[in-house]
């Protein structure tokens, strides 16, 4: 069952290559959404797919790309939409 996901990312995590490594990881999961950079420093991650494709990304944002300095993540979950076709930088 499909399902969208919200994921904040807290921490060290512009400027490090972190949108470049979660496109990676959600497309290889087969994920569709995107990630983008927030004005407070934050990453917004919004994602559509399997529900352990989804906590599986959640895990490796969490450990981040080798610069970042991961402090926090949140996952808020919702029905998903369909609307997404792949996995895009924002």
């Amino acid at each position: 069952m499909s399902k969208q996901a919200t994921i904040r990312v807290k921490g060290v995590v512009q400027g490090v290559g972190f949108r470049a490594y979660t496109v990676r990881q959600a497309r290889a999961l087969g994920l569709h959404g995107y990630v983008r950079n927030l004005s407070n420093g934050d990453v917004e991650i919004v994602v559509e797919g399997n529900e352990e494709a989804i906590e599986r990304l959640r895990q490796l944002v969490r450990r981040g790309p080798p610069l970042s300095q991961v402090e926090d993540v949140s996952i808020e979950f919702a029905n998903a939409t369909g609307e997404f076709g792949d996995f895009s930088v924002r």
